[in-house]
């Protein structure tokens, strides 16, 4: 309906038929029938004033630029066009939920979420991270995210970040020392973390998300180097509650949760990462056991 309302073939077709009743009342010259076409045409203009005034309201209202005011009129007006034409492809996505980034985009959206997560209410105060950790050492230099992260916190409310790494990754030394060191900072921050093997998780799990409250979930690429992300990343405004779950499902309950897990790795990686030794079968055969 909203659509039918708002259709540019419905808008002229009402534009027409006030131009036509009036002039059929004039040529008709009876006054029964012209008071009666004058009657229709009232409420015709009532109807087109309150459709307008929907239409301010449910629509962006952008200032179009001059082509003729520009040193090269054909040239500006093809890069307008097409800017015209991606942003009005962009603004269509987010009328229906859902927000495309680039790669590069991701840090600043992500501190963008954490605070208006806090400056809204929205509740509950709760951002469920799952992170693909390939390599602990890119989750450290994100220093306005983490700040983020600490503000929420500070605020009330409370992070929990799930950390999927392989059973080889953790089975090395400088891999297990490094996230050691990352666990240690965001623990620091108030942050509750977890560990979970990815070698044992489906296909649909293994996948880097953040939930935010019961409002938005951004889904992002594999970390893979220090450019941190490669492609795109979306951010969904709908169906939040499927990633909640799905993150709980690996977070999990009681003695076989995800933090019992990183405890159980911690007490026996840590006196190795302090010391000179690392018995990699010991922690192989630990993982085993997670």
């Amino acid at each position: 309906m909203a659509e039918a309302l708002s259709s540019q073939v419905l808008n002229a077709l009402i534009g027409i038929v006030g131009i036509v009743i009036p002039v059929a009342a004039w040529v008709m010259q009876r006054s029964d029938l012209t008071n009666l076409v004058l009657m229709a045409e009232t409420v015709l203009l009532l109807l087109m004033i309150v459709n307008y005034m929907w239409l301010r309201s449910i629509y962006i209202q952008l200032r179009r630029a001059n082509d003729r005011d520009m040193a090269d009129a054909t040239y500006f007006a093809t890069i307008r066009s097409r800017l015209e034409r991606d942003l009005i492809a962009d603004f269509g996505e987010i009328a229906d939920g859902h927000l495309q980034v680039y790669a590069s985009e991701v840090p600043r959206l992500s501190v963008m979420l954490f605070r208006v997560l806090i400056e809204s209410g929205a509740q509950p105060q709760r951002v469920l991270a799952a992170d693909l950790t390939t390599d602990p050492n890119l989750l450290t230099v994100r220093r306005e995210y983490l700040a983020a992260n600490r503000q929420l916190i500070e605020a009330g409310g409370s992070v929990q970040r799930l950390f999927i790494c392989w059973s080889n990754d953790l089975a090395r030394a400088d891999f297990g020392r490094s996230l050691l060191q990352l666990v240690d900072h965001h623990r620091s921050l108030g942050v509750q973390c977890g560990l979970a093997v990815r070698d044992r998780l489906r296909a649909d799990q293994a996948i880097d998300f953040v939930v935010f409250a019961k409002a938005a979930v951004l889904v992002e690429e594999e970390q893979g180097d220090a450019e941190y992300l490669r492609g795109r990343s979306s951010v969904y405004f709908k169906s939040v509650e499927r990633w909640a779950g799905r993150f709980e499902s690996i977070w999990g309950h009681g003695s076989t949760s995800a933090p019992p897990a990183l405890t159980t790795y911690e007490s026996l990686v840590r006196p190795m990462a302090t010391g000179l030794t690392w018995d990699e079968d010991a922690v192989r055969a630990l993982i085993a056991q997670l």
